[in-house]
């Protein structure tokens, strides 16, 4: 569980990266927070520790495709066996989708196939995953009108490390309830 809470640390942090474009360094800084001026004053200190997060995400990615092949359980292989708990949003025979235990938009959503058949990324996808590969996509739909976000969500598969993948078993995330930014990451 303290590998979680890592992760959904650094996402945090991630998403505060843009912080750095407003702070201002006093000349006579010091190793103190005290000479860091913030432009915004939403900002917090910790949004300075969010260059070594991002670093430490991109290093967990690859560290976590050392080990994509190994045919080890992963975390939604025990939410899929209802070891860990999670909250299901939608479950059929072959998919099922649950809230992100550290949601990036109001309504953030994964949705896996229950059984990988080798899909750890979507760069393994082969003929013969076709059908689940729309029924993932089409579980996506069912997910956004359940959500009431049917008018404006978008579906996100990070593929490999260059992409921060940290879990390889292929999913969707299915994000909206806020305006969507074009480019995306």
């Amino acid at each position: 569980m303290a590998a979680i809470g890592s992760f959904s640390l650094l996402r945090n942090c991630a998403v505060t990266t843009r912080a750095f474009s407003n702070v201002r360094v006093s000349p006579r800084a010091t190793s103190s927070f005290n000479s860091i001026k913030f432009l915004n004053p939403h900002h917090s200190q910790r949004s300075l520790f969010c260059t070594n997060a991002i670093h430490d995400e991109e290093a967990s990615a690859k560290a976590a495709a050392a080990s994509a092949d190994s045919g080890a359980p992963t975390i939604f292989d025990k939410i899929i066996a209802k070891e860990i708990p999670s909250s299901i949003v939608y479950e059929d025979e072959k998919v099922l989708a649950f809230r992100d235990i550290n949601p990036q938009a109001p309504v953030h959503v994964l949705v896996i196939p229950k059984a990988r058949d080798g899909l750890t990324t979507l760069g393994k996808a082969e003929a013969r995953h076709g059908e689940v590969l729309g029924q993932l996509l089409y579980a996506a739909r069912i997910v956004a009108e359940k959500e009431g976000i049917l008018d404006g969500f978008r579906v996100v598969i990070n593929n490999g490390p260059g992409a921060c993948q940290s879990v390889y078993h292929l999913h969707l995330h299915v994000l909206g309830g806020r305006q969507m930014k074009w480019p995306p990451g």
